[in-house]
């Protein structure tokens, strides 16, 4: 095993044990917090799926993160209601459960939903606009469109979604308090896993023949289509790949926030998951997750310590990432992996480790 891959595995492996060790030292609140911004480094992961390694600009993963939340809320709504008609129905006038409502009874269909439903909906897009080559800001001008309809027929919709409060109001899942700090503690290492196993998920992919189909397209969709490759099909998997990872996220944040609304998947959450990635290293999926984590904390701290001014740190902060690190906070590693990949090269052809000069 090469020098560089040590490296990389004592690196995941010191980040699992402080996720894995991060209760014995956090307040339940502070756990909480780090939960959900676990969860919003799941979204990064598909966003840089699709963007660092594709070269697809995506505006509207607010839309996939907030179906997966729905799917998940829907469920313990109806959990919540014991079967009968969930208020904010009733206060709308309705007087029997919508039909599509029913099926959200069984949580395995909810999970399904929350995965299925942004993955179908980004592949539906998907097909007509790679299909049709439609690429670049006009993707981008796309999505955005994608997030004010869906924003505006969730929350025109209020005998069906709850309109602009969304759905909230519930506190069990399984039957064990939400607001439990067991439960919470629960969720934590459920949220962990989750996290490590969509992460290397996305890895194998990076780094499979579909990875390099992938980048090849990012750095030239036209040679790409010329040696016999159908870029917009490679397109819309990775599309569908990164919409269900932001339906897994979403879910993952109702569990940890108790509540789910349009605001949340409007067109300002999904500019702010562009730059979780941007700001932690587009292209390094490790640098993504740890953006999503950093920018998130930092948001919290500002706010708890400086509520009338946080937001100006927050801009002295991005313009600092973008001056002295092009490259996102994964380029602060650029130096170990250097010293990875030299002593690599000081390895001789029979497998003898020579003195670097």
């Amino acid at each position: 095993m090469s020098s560089q891959r040590l490296w990389l595995l004592a690196g995941y492996a010191a980040a699992a044990v402080i996720l894995f060790c991060a209760p014995l030292v956090l307040s339940d609140f502070r756990l909480n917090l780090l939960a959900k911004f676990l969860a919003y480094a799941i979204v990064a992961l598909g966003l840089d799926l699709i963007w660092g390694f594709t070269g697809i600009l995506s505006l509207g993963h607010g839309v996939f993160f907030g179906i997966g939340g729905y799917a998940m809320a829907m469920y313990l709504k109806m959990q919540a209601s014991g079967g009968k008609l969930p208020d904010f129905m009733d206060w709308s006038g309705l007087t029997a459960m919508p039909w599509f409502w029913k099926p959200f009874e069984n949580f395995g269909f909810a999970v399904t939903a929350g995965l299925l439903l942004p993955a179908l909906l980004a592949l539906f897009l998907g097909y007509f606009t790679f299909r049709n080559r439609i690429r670049g800001v006009y993707f981008t001008i796309l999505t955005q469109a994608l997030v004010i309809i869906t924003v505006t027929l969730f929350v025109g919709q209020q005998a069906y979604t709850g309109g602009t409060n969304g759905l909230t109001g519930y506190g069990k899942l399984f039957g064990y308090s939400l607001a439990s700090p067991d439960t919470k503690r629960g969720l934590y290492f459920i949220t962990v896993v989750v996290l490590i196993a969509a992460y290397a998920l996305c890895r194998f992919l990076v780094k499979s023949r579909f990875g390099k189909v992938l980048r090849a397209i990012r750095d030239g969709e036209n040679r790409v289509r010329f040696i016999g490759y159908n870029p917009a099909l490679y397109q819309m998997v990775a599309f569908s790949i990164s919409a269900g990872l932001a339906g897994l996220a979403g879910m993952l944040f109702v569990l940890h926030v108790g509540i789910i609304s349009p605001s949340m998947m409007g067109i300002v959450p999904s500019i702010e998951m562009v730059l979780w990635v941007a700001i932690g290293g587009r292209g390094t999926l490790f640098g993504a997750a740890l953006g999503a984590i950093l920018l998130n904390s930092a948001k919290s701290a500002f706010s708890e310590s400086y509520p009338n001014i946080w937001l100006f740190f927050m801009g002295a902060l991005f313009v600092v990432v973008v001056v002295f690190l092009p490259k996102g906070s994964a380029g602060l590693l650029g130096p170990f992996k250097r010293l990875g990949r030299r002593k690599t090269a000081d390895e001789g052809a029979d497998g003898v480790r020579y003195p670097a000069v």
